[in-house]
């Protein structure tokens, strides 16, 4: 019996419609970008080994436990509260000592000197946190923080911080509002 010979097919075209499709895929495909919190990281620390001291009344401490309770200074908060509380605390109180301090400082830019606070914002997290719980105080701290730059703006220049064009203005606003917030290591605050 003669053996049939198998038809042959012609796979030169077929490596031309992969090739095509597989352009079509990669023009038309998006890819999803990761987004994350911007923060400018402050510079690297010249002297490791300088003790600094920062008195109590100057820090609002905000810990989330590891069952997403908020704690501001030791106190039951409440997030939807917390930019407010934290504006608050970083106005100016002349003799309050349930305050920070407040400094003289000579803003060049502006050719005057002009009242800031010490405050800083101390956050600290347990490792059971969750991250939608983390991302919300993270937004509320950049809100107050954003609200106060607004308030800059608007009594300096008579607009929003983000609506000023000139880099100049931007970086006075920010000398009259710097961002003041420590981050602690997360642990184990919670007991789990």
């Amino acid at each position: 019996m003669a053996k049939r010979a198998a038809p042959e097919i012609n796979a030169g075209s077929m490596a031309d419609i992969a090739f095509l499709l597989l352009i079509f895929f990669l023009v038309t495909t998006t890819m999803d970008v990761d987004t994350g919190i911007t923060r400018k990281l402050p510079p690297p620390v010249e002297n490791k080994n300088e003790n600094v001291d920062v008195k109590d009344r100057n820090v609002l401490k905000v810990l989330i436990n590891s069952h997403d309770l908020l704690l501001v200074n030791g106190k039951p908060g409440n997030v939807s509260n917390l930019a407010e509380k934290v504006k608050d605390f970083m106005a100016i109180h002349l003799n309050n000592k349930a305050y920070p301090e407040v400094q003289e400082k000579y803003i060049p830019e502006l050719g005057k000197k002009v009242l800031m606070t010490k405050g800083i914002i101390s956050l600290k997290n347990d490792r059971g946190t969750s991250y939608e719980m983390y991302i919300k105080v993270q937004n509320e701290l950049a809100r107050a923080f954003n609200d106060m730059k607004d308030e800059q703006s608007l009594k300096y220049y008579g607009i929003k911080y983000d609506q000023l064009m000139d880099d100049k203005k931007v970086k006075i606003i920010n000398k009259l509002v710097p961002v003041r917030v420590s981050e602690a290591e997360p642990e184990n605050v919670g007991g789990q």
